[in-house]
């Protein structure tokens, strides 16, 4: 039971894909412009890591040794194309927003690596709890990223006004800002990791 919930605790904090592995960064930066971006993108790659993780755990024996990443390749890359076409169906304005980076899931490097390192080697249940930690972990960094950053640069956080025109810092929405706040949230989140691995000795 300890090893099932670490298998979805961990991927939140102690090996959080964004602020910890540093994985994924071009949709962290380019993306997270606001809270509603950031929630969107972070969903969609859940959707696709979770259902490529369970498929990929359930073929693992049967895909040859030598051509194991074109086969996890094409299992993402069909996940890929449902959530695009159903985002494009069902969300088209924020589908329209997020524009290329709904395909380039695909080459999201936390979906073929979760893929090569935890569910080409485990069983499907727990396949399915580290596609969802790993995901949510994801969703949960784009989202604060993309709230702080729509928050400094517009006053607002899903559309909705917090201190409107009464304080904005432009550059937050910007690509700069992007990676300033992205630098911030690291050094806490490697702050925190650092503390609890101190305790944990002491």
């Amino acid at each position: 039971m300890a090893n099932t919930f670490a298998d979805f605790t961990k991927g939140i904090l102690k090996e959080n894909p964004t602020y910890v592995q540093a994985l994924g960064m071009c949709p962290t930066l380019a993306t997270t412009t606001s809270a509603i971006n950031g929630l969107g993108m972070g969903l969609a790659t859940l959707a696709v890591l979770t259902m490529s993780n369970v498929v990929v755990s359930l073929v693992r024996k049967f895909i040859p040794e030598k051509v194991r990443i074109p086969a996890y390749i094409v299992i993402i890359a069909s996940f890929v194309t449902i959530v695009d076409l159903l985002m494009h169906g069902f969300t088209y304005d924020l589908w329209k927003t997020l524009g290329l980076f709904i395909p380039l899931i695909v080459v999201n490097c936390i979906i073929l690596g979760r893929a090569e390192a935890f569910a080409s080697k485990n069983g499907v249940f727990r396949s399915l709890l580290d596609g969802l930690g790993m995901g949510v972990g994801f969703t949960l960094s784009l989202l604060l990223l993309g709230s702080i950053r729509e928050l400094l640069g517009n006053g607002t956080i899903f559309g909705i006004k917090v201190w409107g025109d009464a304080f904005k810092l432009f550059m937050m929405i910007l690509p700069p800002g992007a990676y300033i706040v992205l630098g911030l949230l690291a050094g806490l989140f490697n702050f925190i990791g650092i503390k609890r691995k101190a305790k944990i000795k002491g």
